[in-house]
């Protein structure tokens, strides 16, 4: 849905004003204000005394990070204080809920309600964005950049930029991923060591591994979780990720990969063994990502997937529940085709776009061009010294926390307010120890070997927007789909009527979205950005 057209709708309305919010509670966090909306939102406040704090607000993402979720007032944070300290600001985060991004960036382009900065999740165009950039809500960057962003332009790569751009011109600041590789399969390595078992390969041997584990009494042997987001293990073996950026070539045409009805039907067929054997749960599709973590971090699961990058903070979390566990990444199950692997990211994490009614544009860019020093990267990564670090004989002495809270507030600081970095892995912490340099390793030998990629359109196909039902997310697949998906893992329809599902989906909108792939690939539109498979 387009902002214009959300905004025609919404005008003689009585608005819901997007709250700023500091989390008292998860409820706190998606409530929104009714009020009669009268006025434009106040601005960032330009100063013209470099010794003045510049002021803008900015929204954010929760991420679902406990420390953000269980602030009673996320501006008050002290290091949002020394955030704010270090480069001369006051800043006003308007949180908004991780689970509802989606609806309350939509109702705050309508409403009109738009802080200084808005974060955006990726490209210039995100579903999220309800079309705003496209709408002109937000200001170009190249010349600000330039006068402004020079550690920006020489530190974020090509690729990453290009997601930010539209019509030639730079819309966002991205958070950039410079390893698409991310996801990683985890295992309690104290279970399959107590299994007397090797590490498994093949889909085969890890299906032996989980009913080992359900024999040990583990009580989730594999972790499920709703959407099969980060559940999604064994369709990686069989290239079968029914993603948005997962579409491929077949005959003439360009087609969404779920269309390899062998394929995705193999990839069913094991995850109806694994229910039917008890290896996941019978509930596994009503598995919210709270109820999802907390069964991993009681000891209740044997393997799940994860981002890499929290392996080791989820294991001393872990830890402080069963002191004996030890969980381990793995090489992910590989199918006929000797690969797997999860699918690989955006090179954009997150990005941030300047509202073109900001007062001071120059400063925001400032701002975050200081992301990126080595000033920066010393906080972000270990914090206040004197209070969390020293330094002895020139070199950082630094240990990370382990427990369960200390844990939360150091991935807050390094992966929430670290607005703009490169989010393969903290490099200054894991450098420090053995086991942070072993994950460094799994980064850059397993997960540089893993992965299933596609061919991938940005911006999102039209077809995909005018019909939502049908439109794949960047790990979950699309609605239509899904609802088949459980049913058939469940035993309620038959697997074999996979190619009924595909004919459903193309009969919704999906004909048209194979029309316009093929000839934006056909054609190598400018304007879309096409990345071919890389295996």
């Amino acid at each position: 849905m387009q902002l214009l057209h959300i905004i025609s709708q919404k005008r003689g309305v009585c608005m819901k004003k997007w709250m700023k919010v500091g989390l008292a509670s998860a409820a706190a966090a998606s409530m929104l204000a009714a009020c009669a909306k009268t006025s434009e939102p106040p601005a960032a406040e330009g100063t013209g005394n470099p010794n003045e704090k510049a002021k803008f607000s900015i929204s954010m993402r929760t991420l679902a990070f406990n420390h953000v979720e269980k602030s009673p007032n996320i501006n008050e944070d002290k290091w949002v204080k020394k955030l704010e300290e270090l480069t001369n600001t006051d800043l006003n985060i308007v949180l908004v809920p991780h689970k509802e991004f989606e609806q309350k960036m939509i109702q705050m382009f309508a409403t009109n309600d738009i802080p200084d900065v808005v974060q955006g999740s990726g490209g210039v165009a995100g579903k999220e964005m309800a079309g705003s950039v496209q709408a002109g809500v937000f200001l170009p960057l190249d010349d600000l950049l330039q006068k402004h962003g020079q550690n920006l332009l020489k530190k974020i790569p090509k690729d990453a930029w290009q997601k930010e751009t539209y019509q030639g011109k730079i819309y966002a600041i991205p958070e950039f991923l410079s390893n698409p590789s991310r996801r990683a399969t985890a295992i309690r390595k104290d279970l399959l060591d107590k299994a007397g078992l090797s590490v498994p390969k093949t889909v085969d041997e890890y299906l032996n591994v989980l009913r080992k584990f359900k024999e040990l009494g583990v009580e989730q042997p594999y972790q499920g979780r709703e959407n099969f987001k980060y559940a999604d293990t064994f369709f990686g073996p069989f290239d079968a990720f029914p993603y948005l950026s997962m579409h491929m070539q077949q005959g003439d045409q360009i087609v969404p990969k779920f269309f390899n009805v062998d394929n995705m039907t193999k990839a069913l067929q094991t995850y109806k063994t694994m229910f039917d054997e008890g290896l996941i749960s019978k509930e596994f599709a009503t598995i919210n990502p709270t109820v999802y973590k907390n069964n991993i971090l009681a000891g209740k699961a044997g393997m799940w997937s994860m981002n890499a990058n929290e392996a080791l903070q989820w294991e001393k979390q872990l830890q402080a529940n069963v002191p004996t566990a030890k969980v381990e990444l793995i090489p992910s199950p590989v199918g006929p085709d000797g690969k797997g692997g999860y699918y690989l990211y955006n090179s954009v994490t997150r990005a941030w776009f300047i509202n073109k009614k900001a007062k001071n544009p120059e400063a925001i860019i400032k701002f975050f061009d200081w992301m990126l020093s080595d000033e920066a990267e010393k906080f972000f990564t270990f914090g206040i010294e004197g209070e969390t670090y020293k330094t002895v004989d020139g070199k950082i002495e630094y240990k990370s926390p382990t427990d369960p809270q200390g844990v939360d507030e150091e991935r807050y600081r390094q992966a929430f307010l670290w607005m703009v970095q490169d989010t393969k892995y903290n490099k200054g912490t894991l450098s420090l120890t053995p086991e942070g340099q072993k994950l460094m390793s799994i980064y850059d030998t397993m997960l540089a070997n893993e992965g299933r990629d596609g061919i991938q359109f940005e911006p999102r196909l039209e077809a995909y927007i005018k019909n939502p039902d049908i439109a794949p997310e960047s790990d979950y697949a699309a609605p239509v789909l899904l609802q088949h998906m459980v049913k058939m893992v469940y035993g309620k329809e038959p697997i074999s009527d996979w190619p009924k599902v595909i004919e459903e989906w193309k009969s919704k909108g999906g004909n048209d979205v194979v029309k316009e792939a093929t000839e934006k690939f056909k054609s190598k539109d400018p304007n879309v950005t096409i990345s071919m498979p890389r295996r």
